[in-house]
Parts: structure tokens; C-alpha cells; sequence
């Protein structure tokens, strides 16, 4: 394991609001989006239900996806500003089928600053750690989603969101096809 299993989880989140936007298609359009969202995830917490939370969430999006290619000054400096902004408080917090993991705002905190603080909070870990590598786009020509590559021998090159990884394979394999 390269991060506490809550860090994972946290980066998995990432990734996945970031990939909700790649590709140019929108899978965040609706409140229902956002709730479907955030189910899948497993975020709790008050919500507000309105449009202007899922703007918020949009916005954190988009600054999630410049951070995840910006280099370690530039990620440094969005991690402390979501974590100023969110007035993060880091606390051990045990809720639901949750085990003990950190928290840093409260339950009742807007959504998108408990998800940009659930975010920064795992990204702090990332560049603590030196793995900043591990925060990819995906290899394939036409795809701009986002990877995040926990393999151990770092090896993850594709995305989660289609089907990148198999395209290649068969390109690669019809390309020796053609050339024997």
C-alpha cells in the first residue's frame, strides 16, 4: 500500500470528479448527477440541494483538474488555499461503517469545501510522500482523463473511465498483425 487506505479513497474520489468532466462530456449536469455522485462515493454530510452548490462543485472540479498536471509549487499552493478557505481543522473522526480517519471541517461545512478539503487532505500525503508521479492523464491520444497509478510497480498508464487500455492493446497488437 502506498497511502492510508482513507488517502485512497480520497484520491479515487478525486480522480473520479475530475474524470465526471473528461472528454468534454458532462456527467455532472443535474442535481441528481451530483447526488448519484456523491452516493457512489460514499460522501456524507449536509447538503444544500441547490444550484449554486453544484456550481461550487463544478468550480472545485476544475481547480482539482489544474492541480492534478500543475507542478509541486503551483499543487502546493491550491492544497493550502482549498485547506484556508475551508478553515480545515484536521480531527480523527469515526462515523458510519468508517473506521477512525481524518476529517478537517465539520459535517455541517458546505459540500464542496468538505470535498476540496477531503482532497487537499489526501493530496498533502501525495506530495509529502514525493508521488506526485503517480497523478497522470491517460496515455491514450484521444482521452483526457485523469489517472491515478497506485500499482506498485507504477505501471498504470490508462483510465478507468472507458476503454483506453483495451483500444491500445488491440491498436498495438493489429500494428505487429500488419507489420509480420
Amino acid at each position: 500500500m502506498v497511502f492510508a487506505p482513507d488517502t485512497e479513497i480520497a484520491l479515487r474520489t478525486v480522480v473520479n470528479l475530475i474524470n465526471s468532466a473528461a472528454n468534454g462530456e458532462e456527467h455532472l449536469a443535474t442535481l441528481a448527477d451530483l447526488d448519484r455522485f456523491l452516493e457512489q462515493e460514499g460522501f456524507t454530510g449536509s447538503r444544500e440541494r441547490t444550484t449554486e452548490e453544484l456550481a461550487s462543485i463544478h468550480n472545485l472540479r476544475n481547480t482539482l483538474a489544474a492541480l492534478w498536471t500543475a507542478d509541486e509549487d503551483t499543487a502546493v499552493d491550491t492544497v493550502n488555499r482549498l485547506l484556508r478557505e475551508a478553515r480545515a481543522l484536521p480531527q480523527l473522526i469515526k462515523h458510519d461503517a468508517w473506521d477512525w480517519h481524518l476529517h478537517a471541517t465539520t459535517r455541517e461545512a458546505p459540500l464542496a469545501d468538505r470535498m476540496g478539503t477531503e482532497a487537499a487532505m489526501a493530496l498533502v500525503d501525495v506530495i509529502r510522500s514525493k508521488e506526485m508521479d503517480r497523478m497522470l492523464t491517460c496515455a491514450a491520444d484521444d482521452c483526457d482523463a485523469a489517472v491515478l497509478d497506485l500499482s506498485r510497480n507504477r505501471s498504470k498508464r490508462y483510465c478507468d473511465t472507458g476503454n483506453c487500455a483495451n483500444r491500445a492493446h488491440v491498436a498495438a497488437y493489429r500494428a505487429r498483425k500488419a507489420a509480420s
